[in-house]
This record gives C-alpha cells, sequence and structure tokens, in this order.
C-alpha cells in the first residue's frame, strides 16, 4: 500500500471515528429525553449532550438540544475542570452546577459533567444540561431583584463520588422546591445520561482498539479549523453595527452589537447596550456568547459541525450591562433577551451581507409557568407546569418564514395533551395567528393564539416571559414589520408582558404571539402566492 493510499485509508477511518462519536452523544441526549421527569425536556427537547478530551474541549455535541444551553456547555465542562481538580476525580463521578455564570446563564437549568475513565486513565468528559420545572425561590419569573430570591444556587460540586450519590444533597434540593419528585427525578436522569455515553465510548474504543482520543481529538478539531478558517476569509473584510429595541420589564431596553470580520476572527462587540436591569431579564456573558456564536455559525458555516475548533474562531466582548450581567444580578429570564440577540447579531451582518439574512422574528420563546391551585375552600389539585410557545420567524431571502417556530432556540412545542396532563388547566385554542406575519416579496412567519383556563374549581398564577409587544419583529429590505403580541383576559383586560400575574377562576388567558417580519417589496409578492396566503387563512381578505 502506498503512502497516497495509507493516508486516504486513514482519512476514512477518522471519519467513520468522528460519526461514531457524534451517534454516541445523540444516544446520550436520547436517553435524557427518555427518562426525563419534566416536560420541558421529554416534549420539548430543552437539553444539551456532548463528549469532550481531557483538557475540556468540546469533541462533539448531540444534534438534540439547544444552542444556549450547548454553547454554554462547551465553556462550562473547563470550570466544572478547574473547580473539582484533576486529583479528585475518579471513576464513577458525576458533578452538578446551576451556577449561572459558570454553566447556562439561570438558576433552573441543571449542567451535569461525568469524568470518563478507560482503566485508570483520564480520556474525556461527557456533559449534558436540562432545564427543571422548579427551583424554588420566586419561581420562573422576572420579579426577583437579585439571583438570591430566583432559587436555590448548587456551586460545582459532586452530585456522586465513585457511584455513590450525595444524599444530603438530595434531601437539600427536596426541601427546597415545589416538586421535589420532578426534580430529583431529573437529576438522576441528567446523571444516567452521561453514563450511557460514557459506555457507549468505552466500548467504541475497545472495539476499534483506541487507547484515548487523542488522534481523533486531534483530526476533529485540525479539519474544522481548516474548514472554519476558509470560510471566514471569504467573507467581507470590515465592522458593521446594529442596533434592536425590545420590551424590557418596565421600560424598553435598547442592545447594540459590532460585528467585524478579519484576521482569521469574527468578533462580536455589545458596547452601547443600555446597562443592567434590576428585574430577572439581565443576561449572563456565557449564554449571550452562546446565541452570538449561534447566529454567526448559521451565517459563517452552517454544515460545519459544532465543536471547540468552530467555536473558538468567535470571539464576544461587552463591558457590564444587561447582555453582561454582573453576579448577583437577577437572570431568571436571561433567554428571553438572549433570544433576541441572534437578530440584533444578524442585522449586522445583513450590512455586510444584503440580500441574504433572514428578517426579524418572533425570537425569544413565549414561555409561560403556571402555578394552579384549588379556589379557597374547594378540593383539588396543586401543580407547577411550564409551556413552551413560540411566534414566527422572519421572511428568508428566498422564502417565507416559518410559523409558530422556536428560532434561535430550536426546541420543539409541548403537545396541549401532555401539558393538561401535568396539571388542572384546559388549553381551550391553539391555532395559527392570521395576519400576523408582516407583508413582504416574502412573508414573515405567523404567531399563534393561545387560550388557557385552570380546570372547575380551581384558579392559577402565571409568569409571563413574552417580547415583542411593545416592539414588533422588523422587516428586511423594504418588507412590513411582523404583528406584535398581545396578552389578555376574555374579558378584554389587558396584562403585562412579564411578570407574575393572577387568573381567577373561570377566566380565560389569552396569548396572542408575535410574527415574523416580511422582506422584500410587498408588490413583488406573486399573485399565486398572495392567492395561497388567502385561501389558507394565513391573510384575510381585509388584510389584502
Amino acid at each position: 500500500m502506498n503512502a497516497r493510499t495509507q493516508d486516504a485509508t486513514r482519512e476514512i477511518h477518522m471519519q467513520v471515528m468522528w460519526n461514531r462519536l457524534i451517534s454516541v452523544v445523540e444516544e446520550q441526549a436520547m436517553t435524557l429525553l427518555r427518562t426525563a421527569f419534566s416536560t420541558s425536556v421529554r416534549e420539548a427537547g430543552d437539553l444539551s449532550a456532548g463528549v469532550f478530551d481531557p483538557q475540556g474541549r468540546m469533541l462533539a455535541q448531540a444534534v438534540t438540544g439547544t444552542p444556549g444551553h450547548v454553547n454554554t456547555m462547551a465553556e462550562a465542562v473547563l470550570h466544572f475542570i478547574a473547580e473539582i481538580g484533576r486529583d479528585r476525580m475518579y471513576p464513577g463521578d458525576t458533578y452538578v452546577t446551576n451556577d449561572p455564570w459558570k454553566g447556562t446563564g439561570h438558576l433552573h437549568d441543571i449542567t451535569m459533567v461525568s469524568p470518563s475513565f478507560k482503566g485508570d486513565e483520564l480520556v474525556g468528559f461527557f456533559a449534558c444540561t436540562a432545564h427543571v420545572v422548579d427551583v424554588g425561590g420566586r419561581g420562573f419569573g422576572a420579579d426577583g431583584k437579585s439571583v438570591y430570591e430566583e432559587g436555590i444556587q448548587i456551586p460545582i460540586m459532586k452530585f456522586a463520588e465513585r457511584g455513590a450519590v450525595n444524599e444530603d444533597l438530595i434531601r437539600l434540593l427536596r426541601s427546597n422546591v415545589r416538586e421535589p419528585n420532578q426534580v430529583v427525578g431529573d437529576f438522576f436522569s441528567l446523571a444516567a445520561c452521561n453514563d450511557v455515553g460514557h459506555r457507549r465510548l468505552i466500548a467504541m474504543m475497545e472495539e476499534i482498539g483506541l487507547s484515548n482520543l487523542d488522534d481523533l481529538g486531534e483530526f476533529i478539531f485540525s479539519r474544522t479549523r481548516t474548514a472554519m478558517l476558509e470560510r471566514i476569509r471569504a467573507l467581507p473584510q470590515g465592522s458593521w453595527s446594529n442596533e434592536l429595541a425590545t420590551d424590557g420589564y418596565d421600560q424598553p431596553v435598547n442592545l447594540a452589537a459590532t460585528v467585524s470580520f478579519g484576521d482569521d476572527l469574527v468578533h462580536v462587540d455589545f458596547t452601547g447596550t443600555d446597562g443592567q436591569s434590576r428585574w430577572g431579564i439581565n443576561v449572563p456573558l456565557i449564554y449571550t456568547k452562546a446565541y452570538a456564536c449561534y447566529a454567526l455559525k448559521c451565517v459563517v458555516a452552517p454544515d460545519i459541525p459544532n465543536n471547540w475548533a468552530s467555536l473558538e474562531l468567535f470571539t464576544v466582548a461587552s463591558p457590564p450591562n444587561i447582555l453582561n450581567a454582573q453576579r448577583p444580578a437577577p437572570v431568571s429570564l436571561r433567554h428571553v433577551l438572549g433570544h433576541m440577540v441572534p437578530d440584533l447579531v444578524l442585522g449586522a451582518v445583513a450590512k455586510a451581507m444584503p440580500g441574504q439574512i433572514l428578517a426579524e422574528g418572533a425570537a425569544a420563546l413565549w414561555n409561560i409557568h403556571i402555578s394552579a391551585r384549588p379556589v379557597a375552600g374547594q378540593d383539588g389539585r396543586r401543580a407547577e407546569m411550564l409551556m413552551f410557545n413560540s411566534g414566527g420567524m422572519g421572511a428568508r431571502p428566498t422564502l417565507d418564514g416559518l410559523s409558530a417556530t422556536a428560532f434561535p432556540s430550536g426546541v420543539h412545542t409541548m403537545p396541549i395533551e401532555a401539558t393538561e396532563q401535568t396539571g388542572p388547566i384546559t388549553v381551550w385554542r391553539k391555532e395559527l395567528r392570521p395576519d400576523s406575519g408582516g407583508a413582504g416579496e416574502y412573508r414573515g412567519g405567523l404567531g399563534q393564539i393561545i387560550e388557557i383556563e385552570a380546570a372547575p374549581g380551581h384558579e392559577f398564577d402565571f409568569s409571563a416571559m413574552f417580547d415583542r409587544v411593545g416592539h414588533a419583529a422588523r422587516g428586511r429590505d423594504g418588507g412590513q414589520d411582523g404583528a406584535a403580541g398581545r396578552v389578555e383576559l376574555d374579558d378584554g383586560t389587558q396584562l403585562k408582558p412579564k411578570g407574575w400575574q393572577h387568573v381567577p377562576a373561570g377566566r380565560k388567558l389569552i396569548l396572542h404571539l408575535p410574527g415574523g417580519g416580511g422582506l422584500g417589496d410587498p408588490a413583488r409578492r406573486s399573485e399565486s402566492a398572495r392567492a395561497e396566503d388567502i385561501s389558507k387563512g394565513y391573510v384575510t381578505e381585509k388584510s389584502e
């Protein structure tokens, strides 16, 4: 066999092992989906899973999961290694935290990291994250004035050592949360997720005859870096800025970003963004960076696998502000403004690459946390429930925007049946919202209308986590804005887009989710597309 044939054979062999590694982490994620207690994980896929080398560099991520979890997890593993210390790591260990600044940005996300040993040698780490239904404190909402009010804080520590679970931590959890069985169950699901990844990795290494992952890691990182540099060097060189207004909590918040292409890097600077809020809508930089990198990768290299080498070429900077919140700022709803970061960043990129970037969309999930209980004096059921709902995406350069689609988070919607099963509520209506997509040559995606009522004899409080109520998604290149959102009761009472509020027995909560912005001059929309919009009910006759 000549040298060229040997090189080609090795290349194929390494690529096969890389694919095997991705299948290992996908099975890791599927374990979490199958065993999770919270509907946000098992129904919506609000999770991440990945495998890392002994230095804490992400080798591969599961396709299942959200950018906010995956890209923060990629940085979080380094914090675990630094705080636990290599000399205190043993086979059978699992480590845990929900530290917003060293994990995924708020207390409701649990990150677990497990070392993977082959014999006595540390060959890597597995990590996973998931959103749990409750962490105590005020509950999932923006009303806290510091992180100390938002729930129990778990510093980086051992969930299990040499296979023995930390029972003291379990007792603390049970004493601090409203849904102890769900929360503790999800902790064990996360640990099982990493264990499955470890067992599949060791089986793969033994089958192939690998003693460690060094050569495979070098192959993954070198190929990724070469491909990424090729894409970055093909970009226009320079800097472009953009601003985006959001609803904030009690007053609007302005976000600003400057994107720079050059020197074999893509850099984002959030200087000019409004200062830190006194409410829980602040965003730790680790989460801001996660979504900034995701937006850039969608443009620069959507087809190149996401790992340490691809993320390394994106850098982010920010002075202390609402996108770089400093401890102990309240951060419970960090996702609301965090999900706006891609629209903010892509708005700057659109100036560098005109005609190639989608319009703004609803962006932030319209999450709703419902705390249901029986009316005083009546028997009934108490429950904590979480629903993930999505507005419309912005129109794309050659296609309409997707309706009721979670961009940029990528989570699934929760089936009504699964939501109703978890507590005493009825979802009377969940349908597309006509006329909510911005007009354009390509129409923005539609939002939804959702109608919720407590079961007979019950009432509920809910935490509103909504945006795009006072500031609609903007169209691009002549496209019109999408429809703004609205929150109200069925008697017409207007409610706030953020904060805990009450829905009395017999009243229905109605959510009108925002639509995405249109792209291009509406006069250029084809007659066939206009007719189809009307025939499908996306656009009504009166709006034409």
